[in-house]
């Protein structure tokens, strides 16, 4: 019993301590990142060719466009291959070079920002159903340390109870684990954004 004790309690600190450090922002107490949470990327950040104009909403009428943006915004195409895809696309649009530039980068821009807000949606789901798992820990634990003050104890529930708690802050632990891979994504986002469009402006310029 004092081993289970001892251990939980552990736990127990650990699941609440990562808790409190993920909802370290006011503004965002469901953002579980370090990184500040930046709601939208900003078009002037990634951007600084010429104004995009009609094709910020033209792009999407444009089957070839449609079809190029949604590939190159994959993150498993190598950035490398798809600056290469964008040069040689923009090669052979010589006639309307500088349309079809414009046009590719605000589909870009519009697919990369709606994969980027996705994740960081699912960040903020994963970092409720974290506040819900630490609650339950914490009222599981309660319980157990109740179980093992009986007189006698009934040692049945405190093993059930104890394995419980064992499974569900594994469960706690692998999730923030994930969280922490996840939270570097929309930064990649904007890395890749930012090099495309610099890649479809020396193309133009």
């Amino acid at each position: 019993m004092t081993a289970w004790r001892v251990g939980v309690g552990a736990l127990l600190a650990m699941v609440l301590s990562s808790h409190v450090a993920s909802a370290a922002d006011p503004r965002y107490p469901d953002w579980p990142c370090q990184q500040a949470k930046v709601p939208e990327i900003s078009l002037a950040a990634v951007w600084a060719g010429p104004p995009l104009g009609d094709a910020e909403t033209k792009w999407k009428d444009d089957p070839k466009i449609n079809a190029l943006a949604t590939k190159l915004a994959a993150r498993r195409v190598p950035l490398e291959e798809a600056q290469k895809q964008i040069t040689e696309f923009l090669q052979a649009s010589a006639a309307d070079k500088a349309n079809a530039g414009k046009l590719l980068f605000a589909g870009l821009f519009d697919t990369l920002n709606g994969q980027r807000a996705s994740v960081m949606n699912g960040l903020e789901r994963v970092m409720r159903k974290q506040r819900e798992a630490a609650e339950k820990i914490r009222d599981d634990t309660i319980a157990l340390q109740k179980l093992q003050d009986a007189t006698p104890p009934d040692q049945a529930k405190v093993d059930e109870l104890g394995n419980q708690l064992v499974w569900e802050t594994r469960i706690f632990e692998d999730r923030g684990r994930v969280v922490k891979f996840v939270c570097e994504v929309p930064t990649t986002i904007d890395q890749r954004l930012f090099a495309l469009g610099r890649t479809i402006v020396q193309e133009l310029d």
